[in-house]
């Protein structure tokens, strides 16, 4: 059974990660829980900060958003009928990254899906505030849909890697359930600016990727480029890759690949969707 958290501000890009999600574990036993924070405190904030009763709060944010939860729950009851999945709905008004780390914990969440708009940041945050908050700050993994992204199947899923930490199998188990779930190919990618010779600890930690992934369809690739980022669009455009996958530990990697593209250029931000991993 795996718990999904779908946060949403029912707008075309939260629907987006909610179809993916719905095909993504679609051969999956999952409970989904559908959150939707309303932030009183941009209500109540300022020099004389206004305290709302409690049926202000009824009236203001909580029955329209059950409201608009109950109409996305029949949007939903539309699409093809998977009796694997169960559906819940949340309010929370909550600062944002406070409610869902409360209900990841609450609820034992295996996974945060979440749409983002990722053209809007592309000459300043590749990823909206939210989005980047929660892989970056929630301890859970997390699956982000960016709005071009319509689900395909995972055939290919990129992981970039520099070798330089040894990664717990614990930290690995999404991935091979993926690979094995799919039947898909992951492709371990090192990029460098330069030619080098792995040292031992990069060997060691290769080896025992390989060793880990040695059962599925995988291989190793090694690029140079200057630019992280630009050998990831190379990479993601002549493999067809429909997935990226990292672990949020890989500094190096994870910072350039999620947030540092700002040319038009770089595409894949936007098209492929990224599943970040946490320890």
């Amino acid at each position: 059974m795996k718990n999904i958290l779908i946060p949403t501000d029912f707008s075309d890009n939260s629907w987006n990660a909610i179809e993916y999600a719905l095909n993504f574990f679609e051969n999956s036993t999952c409970n989904f829980y559908i959150l939707h924070i309303d932030r009183i405190s941009d209500f109540v904030g300022g020099e004389s900060p206004y305290i709302p009763t409690e049926e202000i709060i009824d009236k203001v944010f909580t029955k329209p958003s059950k409201e608009k939860l109950e109409q996305l729950l029949k949007k939903i009851d539309k699409l093809p009928l998977n009796p694997k999945h169960r559906f819940f709905t949340q309010t929370d008004y909550n600062l944002f990254i406070d409610s869902i780390r409360s209900h990841v914990a609450e609820k034992k969440i295996d996974f945060i899906v979440m749409g983002t708009k990722g053209a809007s940041g592309i000459k300043k945050f590749i990823i909206g505030s939210n989005t980047g908050d929660v892989i970056t700050k929630v301890q859970c993994n997390a699956l982000i849909i960016p709005e071009n992204a319509k689900y395909v199947k995972p055939n290919e899923i990129a992981f970039p890697t520099d070798f330089t930490f040894f990664y717990p199998t614990e930290t690995l188990k999404p991935i091979s359930e993926i690979l094995e779930l799919h039947d898909s190919a992951i492709r371990i990618l090192h990029i460098n600016k330069k030619k080098i010779q792995l040292n031992d600890d990069q060997l060691r930690n290769k080896d025992y990727l390989e060793d880990y992934f040695g059962k599925f369809k995988h291989s190793f690739h090694f690029l140079t480029n200057k630019h992280i980022e630009d050998a990831i669009q190379c990479f993601v455009e002549s493999r067809n890759i429909d997935l990226i996958t990292m672990v949020a530990k890989n500094l190096n990697y994870f910072q350039k690949i999620l947030f540092h593209p700002t040319v038009q250029e770089i595409s894949y931000h936007t098209d492929v969707p990224f599943l970040v991993l946490h320890e």
